[in-house]
């Protein structure tokens, strides 16, 4: 609380610093999905083809036991990158849920996180509204539930 308070408290001397991007090599093109054009799609037909974020596949880990969750995605604010869990990158995985994931994530980079009893909350009620409206919301939360054990094992 009392870091986030200070941040909080010297914003307008935080984003006067000149920041360069850091450098990473973009992976966009997966064995089944095509991040880039999930990201081009979507950003036409919501946002106006005005978001600016780069996006890859999160790094591919190996692991010798199941995991206990997953996280799908990530939106990093400072460098404007899109992260997304390369266990979705399966034949297995519908392109829907994938684009969900990925409007979900280009979400962050329009709503500002907002502090709120000094705790940082990154979901607020417009974010969750806007969440709402991408086109296959209802089939990709169902088949999230129906499908999660399968992720969590890859």
């Amino acid at each position: 609380t009392l870091l986030g308070d200070y941040i909080e408290r010297h914003q307008h001397i935080i984003r006067q610093q000149k920041r360069r991007p850091r450098q990473m090599n973009l992976r966009t093109d997966g064995r089944y999905h095509d991040l880039q054009a999930i990201f081009d799609r979507l950003n036409a037909a919501h946002f106006g083809g005005g978001l600016q974020a780069r996006i890859t596949w999160g790094p591919v880990t190996s692991r010798g036991k199941r995991r206990r969750s997953i996280k799908m995605g990530s939106f990093a604010v400072e460098d404007r990158i899109i992260r997304i869990h390369p266990a979705l990158d399966q034949d297995c995985v519908p392109d829907y849920f994938v684009a969900w994931i990925v409007f979900h994530e280009m979400l962050h980079g329009k709503h500002e996180v907002k502090r709120e009893n000094g705790r940082r909350r990154f979901h607020s009620v417009a974010f969750l509204a806007e969440e709402r409206q991408f086109p296959e919301y209802d089939r990709a939360c169902a088949w999230e539930k129906q499908n999660l054990d399968r992720l969590l094992r890859v």
